[in-house]
């Protein structure tokens, strides 16, 4: 017969974990598109304008009203597909890191410089 400690552990073991990664690759992909859409926006001016959702914040509106949407709607999506996985959430977070890692790299004025048109 099993004690409760063991049964404690056996239950915490056997839920599935993927609800939880969803929720964190969510986040990366949230992070990783506001990254994506500032570079766009300092490549493009026609995506800078399109983006200024309103004339007093400039084009930071619609990246970051933009960015949520997709979090959100990922999260949605990834919640609905992944809720009943057995998935690792330590899996999950290597995905989320690496695109943290990416968004942020693309958030960088030296790195988003560089695709600015020539003046």
């Amino acid at each position: 017969m099993a004690t409760m400690d063991e049964q404690v552990r056996s239950d915490t073991l056997d839920r599935p974990e993927g609800a939880i990664s969803a929720a964190i690759i969510s986040a990366g992909i949230g992070a990783f598109t506001l990254g994506l859409l500032t570079t766009l926006a300092e490549a493009s001016e026609s995506i800078g304008s399109f983006l200024e959702f309103n004339s007093r914040v400039g084009a930071l509106s619609g990246k970051t009203i933009l960015a949520v949407v997709v979090w959100l709607i990922s999260w949605a999506g990834l919640h609905a597909k992944m809720k009943d996985t057995p998935r690792e959430s330590k899996q999950a977070l290597a995905i989320a890191l690496v695109l943290v890692a990416a968004g942020v790299l693309l958030t960088f004025p030296t790195f988003f410089q560089l695709f600015a048109p020539a003046e």
